[in-house]
């Protein structure tokens, strides 16, 4: 009677237990719920409300892949799981990828940077912080291989807040070099960090991140032939400048054949208008020969990429970007963000309003307007007393038309 009368305040405890469990579950809605539809709307409203003043970050908001997820879905692709793992130059036992799509961007890109097809090797990128680490890792590997000697990391103080990291990530020395006041590596200080007796990695802004500055390469190279350092690799951030400079007259700036340069990392999602994060990174074969390729089995094949998996489909987004606009529209705009930015710095000098551009940016940078336009347009925040102090920028992107530039001078005029 007694073990009878336990077992059922055990029974009853056990049943309360579940209660209460069924109870948390269920408040915190762990069991599946109908999708917020309307909130999920209400988000895409606000989205779409914030695009056109978005001018303050080298995204590019034209994405116009309408026809590709259209595409995408009555191909019904969205029902599998594809993933690019692995080298794209070469057969992999995963055959689920779209390594084939991958190669035809890389061997459209070679050319316009100067790497001969047979020559080049690369990768579609998730982002373009993820082909520096590239860059900075395979030079690493080819510097090792040259010397046994840990390299010396030499990089602008003004180029991408990435590098840092980076270097800290790689365990590497890193020597920030000293950048003028519009953003430029300054080449006497470069000089006097150089080391010879280590080997050296270099990592050249092609466009920094607030001022839109260019290293200037022949400079370097001629510190280099001074001092001759044991070993060299030279990387080129080019993340936003990069997408357009092969498409105007001073694509020499990014030809391998005219300025040298080891490999390049340029951004997707900035110049080619993407609706997510990924790059291009190029290199070519004789550096990836000297990383550690980390064989593995399963796959059948060595691979050489510091992300094992990959995502496969932006590589079939590049493929459909690249196909459908061609050169010719890439050459119209790279020249109408130029023009429009050269456009909006003329129209703040009208109004008297301090503002600086390089050669060959398309940001703008300017004397900080008052917190209502910085909030409004999401302008990106600087400071250099050098230029006075507080400063701003609007990067041109393709959305940023002549009648949005001039609506933009007027709230700074008016609200300064």
């Amino acid at each position: 009677m007694r073990r009878c009368f336990k077992s059922k305040i055990n029974i009853c405890l056990v049943a309360g237990v579940i209660a209460i469990i069924l109870e948390v579950f269920c408040s915190t809605q762990i069991f599946a719920d109908e999708i917020p539809v309307e909130r999920l709307n209400d988000f895409a409203k606000r989205m779409h409300n914030l695009r056109q003043d978005a001018v303050g970050y080298q995204i590019n908001q034209n994405t116009d892949l309408k026809e590709f997820y259209e595409w995408y879905m009555n191909s019904g692709l969205y029902g599998l799981s594809l993933n690019n793992v692995g080298d794209p130059r070469k057969p992999d036992i995963f055959a689920m990828n779209t390594h084939e799509f991958e190669n035809e961007v890389i061997d459209f890109f070679a050319p316009l940077y100067g790497f001969p097809k047979d020559e080049v090797w690369g990768i579609i990128t998730m982002s373009g912080t993820d082909g520096n680490a590239h860059g900075m890792y395979f030079g690493v590997k080819q510097l090792q291989a040259e010397t046994k000697l840990q390299p010396i990391c030499y990089v602008s103080e003004e180029a991408h807040y990435s590098m840092r990291r980076l270097a800290d990530v790689q365990n590497l020395e890193l020597r920030l070099i000293k950048a003028d006041k519009f953003g430029r590596m300054i080449i006497s200080e470069f000089e006097k960090a150089l080391d010879p007796t280590r080997p050296a990695l270099i990592v050249m802004a092609m466009g920094t991140t607030f001022k839109g500055a260019i290293d200037d390469q022949a400079a370097i190279d001629a510190v280099i032939r001074k001092k001759t350092p044991i070993a060299v690799y030279r990387h080129i951030d080019a993340a936003l400048f990069g997408g357009y400079l092969p498409f105007t007259k001073d694509k020499d700036l990014v030809n391998r054949n005219v300025v040298y340069f080891d490999s390049i990392a340029v951004s997707g999602h900035k110049f080619f208008g993407f609706d997510e994060p990924m790059g291009v990174f190029l290199t070519t074969k004789k550096t990836l020969n000297q990383t550690n390729p980390f064989t593995i089995a399963y796959l059948n094949q060595a691979v050489p990429t510091i992300t094992c998996s990959r995502n496969a489909v932006s590589a079939l987004k590049f493929w459909w970007k690249v196909k459908k606009t061609g050169m010719n529209n890439f050459e119209k705009q790279a020249q109408a963000i130029l023009d429009n930015a050269q456009y909006l710095q003329a129209r703040l000098k009208k109004v008297n309003w301090p503002v600086w551009r390089g050669e060959y940016s398309n940001t703008v940078y300017f004397r900080r307007p008052s917190e209502a336009v910085m909030k409004k347009y999401g302008l990106a925040p600087e400071f250099d007393k050098r230029l006075g102090g507080n400063l701003a920028h609007i990067v041109v992107m393709q959305h940023v038309s002549r009648d949005a530039i001039d609506k933009i001078v007027s709230d700074i005029k008016a609200k300064k």
